[in-house]
């Protein structure tokens, strides 16, 4: 223990000693002149705005520059954290009204190049430049036209001077969505300026690079992580657009990225239309994404009933998604949660079963909570979870030491549907293996859920919870007679029942919405092993 005590001191000892050398060495007059050295070549493709409607947030009312002060917008220094990154990665131009003066857009760039002309730790931010580069660009309707030659000059080498500091920087950047915005700029400079520099060379071989430690072999990240998927998919998207409309051939690499990731956005959105909140994921704003996907002529499909990881069976009505893949490799598991075999049900695009979503804030017990087994519409022993995981940093936690799924089994007819799986995650501390089946019979409307705790050695007196977790506008109330839970799903109702063991209702609390929680209600079935192999069997049947 003292060793090791003693080892992370050495090591965090070294990390602050690198990092107050590197900050140094970024605020130096050296590196200033390093990143400075452009070339005053002024714009050939100049992108439309539109291409960027996937990835911003309009705001509903349009923005007036002349009604900002152009004098006093970069001297506000008590601005919060939030508001500093909105203002200084000038996406608020997008909302620009096009009536609006291109001299005083133009002014407020110059006012902002002459206060932060030489690198600083936090309006040089890696994202905040990335996307700041992306913004000045893709408006230069309003941001160049019409500008004079010394303007022209400031403005073609601040933003060459960025991308400079972006191609020295990212590399060391550790996370991979800074890592695909900074490329994104990268490809979209050297679009714009006739490959200056081989910065469109460079672009397309980092993204090469992205790509193969982030996807797997079928084109799909590697964390499991659905809201990763799809952030990927609008950027691959925006640059093949960039692309095509520079009349630049496309790389072969983008295309077939793209094919893959709309694969997996066929099978864990577009088939069902409803959000699975399992593995790092909230409920978003995907259908607006469609009608994107729609107006530049994409089209995804996929009828597989399982694909990268994830089982899912539906009709016009009733769709049934569980979790049957292995966590990730601890690198790519900081969004990763303990729940595999959970479930959903989706009835006529409401959530009837759910997980309870990913809580990705700075309160790090919200966090760590919502990446444990509890919070997933599964089965928990004796309050542990099915994975183990270490602290990295402050605020993150990683697979330390995952499960293997075991056996699967997927059938899908007209008349009965069947998902059935086991893994290992108890075996370790337990002996215990989890096998977990549940049919559907379209005709009755009715599920039945077998979950069994297989022991591979005597071991009797296992405490168990098998919980299922629902939305926080779903009532439930327990008859009179303590053996059924009635659910009112707006207008719809279910009942559930176990015959075997005890069933209550408890509360919990809902990340669906992201860095939000609130209360929800589940419910739980709860129980201790008193034979080897346990069965435990549940229903589900609308009312």
């Amino acid at each position: 223990m003292i060793l090791k005590n003693l080892l992370n001191f050495i090591s965090q000892f070294f990390k602050v000693i690198f990092n107050q050398s590197k900050n140094f060495y970024l605020n130096s007059n050296y590196y200033d002149k390093k990143i400075s050295k452009v070339e005053n070549e002024s714009l050939v493709y100049k992108p439309s705005p539109h291409l960027l409607s996937s990835l911003i947030q309009y705001q509903a009312k349009k923005i007036n520059i002349d009604e900002i002060s152009t004098k006093n917008i970069w001297d506000n220094e008590n601005l919060s954290t939030k508001d500093f990154k909105r203002l200084n990665n000038f996406y608020w131009f997008f909302s620009l009204d096009l009536k609006s003066s291109k001299k005083n857009t133009q002014l407020i760039i110059s006012n902002w190049i002459k206060k932060n002309s030489k690198y600083n730790s936090r309006s040089w931010e890696f994202r905040l430049t990335s996307k700041r580069i992306i913004a000045w660009l893709s408006n230069h309707n309003l941001t160049f036209e019409e500008s004079n030659r010394d303007y022209q000059v400031q403005f073609n080498g601040m933003i060459q001077k960025q991308i400079n500091h972006l191609i020295n920087e990212i590399n060391s950047s550790e996370l991979k969505d800074d890592k695909i915005i900074g490329c994104a700029a990268i490809i979209l400079a050297g679009l714009c300026y006739k490959d200056e520099k081989n910065y469109l060379v460079y672009g397309i071989n980092l993204l090469k690079k992205i790509t193969k430690i982030s996807l797997d072999n079928n084109g799909l990240p590697k964390s499991r992580n659905i809201k990763e998927l799809i952030f990927y998919l609008k950027y691959l998207i925006l640059i093949r657009e960039w692309f095509k409309e520079a009349q630049i051939p496309i790389p072969e690499l983008i295309n077939e990225s793209i094919y893959y990731l709309g694969q997996g956005y066929a099978f864990t959105w577009q088939n069902i239309k409803c959000d699975i909140l399992m593995n790092g994921n909230n409920n978003s704003k995907n259908s607006e994404f469609d009608h994107y996907l729609k107006r530049f002529g994409y089209k995804f499909k996929n009828d597989n009933k399982e694909y990268g990881g994830y089982a899912i069976l539906f009709d016009k009505k009733i769709s049934l998604v569980m979790d049957i893949g292995s966590p990730p490799a601890s690198r790519f598991s900081k969004s990763y949660q303990s729940g595999t075999l959970s479930f959903e049900v989706n009835s006529n695009g409401k959530k009837l079963i759910s997980n309870c979503g990913y809580y990705d804030n700075e309160v790090l017990k919200l966090k760590k909570l919502s990446k444990s087994t509890a919070a997933h519409s599964t089965l928990i022993i004796d309050n542990h979870s099915s994975c183990l995981y270490k602290k990295i940093g402050k605020t993150e936690h990683v697979v330390n030491d995952g499960l293997k799924v075991l056996k699967k089994d997927i059938v899908f007819e007209k008349d009965y549907w069947k998902i059935n799986a086991s893994h290992n995650g108890y075996q370790k501390k337990y002996n215990s293996i989890h096998e977990r089946k549940i049919e559907f019979y379209p005709k009755e409307y009715k599920f039945v859920g077998t979950d069994e705790i297989l022991n591979k050695k005597t071991n009797y007196n296992i405490k168990f919870e098998i919980r299922f977790h629902l939305e926080p506008n779903v009532k439930l109330m327990k008859t009179q007679d303590k053996k059924t839970i009635l659910i009112e799903l707006e207008d719809e109702g279910w009942k559930f029942n176990c015959d075997k063991f005890d069933i209550n209702i408890d509360n919990g609390l809902y990340f669906g919405n992201k860095n939000l929680y609130t209360q929800n209600q589940n419910i739980f079935i709860s129980g201790i092993t008193n034979q080897q192999n346990e069965s435990i069997i549940w229903h589900l049947s609308k009312i």
